[in-house]
């Protein structure tokens, strides 16, 4: 058995089919795109996104934005869409704005899918109980919460995968922090992603342990550590393109540099060295308006094959 089949046999992997269709409940004009509140399923979990089109004719590049935690379970889509939150989270709307097809899902546990709670009001000390709950179900059940994020995740690929206005060779993936995590777990899955940017979250489970920075429960998967690491992750998305983006005073991706060189002997072998990049930057976990814009940058880059007109 080949690595990343053990790895989707350690998580318990579902197969999640190759296009889903949707349900619009409703639509927002937003100038440059529209902005469509859809709903769809995943193996039988109902999911709530965002799916953003920007406005003319054409076939466009697309992008998955995975939303991240920042202990905030009542934002999800709603953040990485510009609408609540962190304006430099808002990764999707810009996105849109400059022709992409974008999609973000709602995480299980976030936004629109709290067990007691819809929309993002912020509902902390419930939310916070109920995704210990989902997170021991999970281990208990074998449906874990890194296998459900996995999944929904691919089934948002498919939502895009459906859609005859987007380019399928041009369909990336990208995320911060907790998205970043689901961002390269399921792009070492995925083979439909063709690009990825993981920002803030590439570090090794020996690290979080060793310093005790905390293991998010979405990415606690029994067992994984007696075999792999998140390098064996990273090496699984060659060679096909993949920025990390990290910070000097990160604990979330201390040793992403580390990663990067091991990920990177993959990444030759398969004939794809410059396929495989990182940028560090000084400081910490959050979000700057350089990061922001680099990360805007590199992903148009990858989908429109230019600089974007900002820079």
């Amino acid at each position: 058995m080949n690595a990343i089949d053990r790895m989707s046999e350690i998580i318990g992997l579902s197969p999640v089919k190759d296009k889903i269709p949707f349900v619009c409940v409703e639509t927002v004009d937003c100038g440059a795109y529209a902005r469509s509140r859809i709903e769809y399923k995943v193996n039988g979990r109902i999911i709530y996104a965002y799916l953003l089109i920007p406005k003319g004719e054409g076939i466009f590049p697309a992008v998955l934005v995975n939303h991240q935690h920042n202990r905030e379970l009542n934002l999800g889509k709603s953040e990485v869409c510009g609408i609540e939150g962190n304006p430099l989270q808002a990764f999707g709307s810009a996105l849109a704005e400059k022709g992409f097809v974008v999609i973000s899902p709602d995480a299980i546990c976030f936004e629109d899918r709290r067990a007691n709670k819809q929309g993002t009001v912020e509902n902390k000390e419930q939310d916070d109980w109920n995704y210990f709950l989902a997170l021991c179900n999970g281990i208990l059940t074998g449906e874990t919460l890194a296998k459900i994020a996995i999944e929904d995740a691919m089934g948002a690929i498919s939502v895009l995968n459906s859609l005859e206005f987007v380019d399928r060779s041009k369909i990336g993936c990208m995320g911060h922090s907790y998205g970043g995590n689901t961002t390269y777990f399921t792009t070492a899955f995925d083979k439909r992603i063709r690009y990825a940017l993981s920002s803030g979250s590439v570090v090794s489970y020996k690290i979080r342990i060793e310093n005790n920075t905390g293991i998010e429960k979405a990415s606690i998967i029994p067992g994984f550590i007696k075999e792999f690491e998140i390098a064996d992750v990273i090496k699984e998305i060659a060679p096909r393109s993949f920025m990390i983006v990290c910070a000097s005073e990160d604990k979330w991706s201390k040793d992403a540099p580390e990663i990067y060189e091991i990920a990177k002997e993959n990444f030759i072998l398969k004939g794809s060295a410059d396929n495989l990049e990182i940028k560090q930057y000084p400081g910490g976990h959050a979000i700057t308006p350089e990061r922001f814009e680099f990360i805007i940058d590199w992903i148009y880059r990858q989908g429109r094959g230019v600089r974007c007109e900002a820079q």
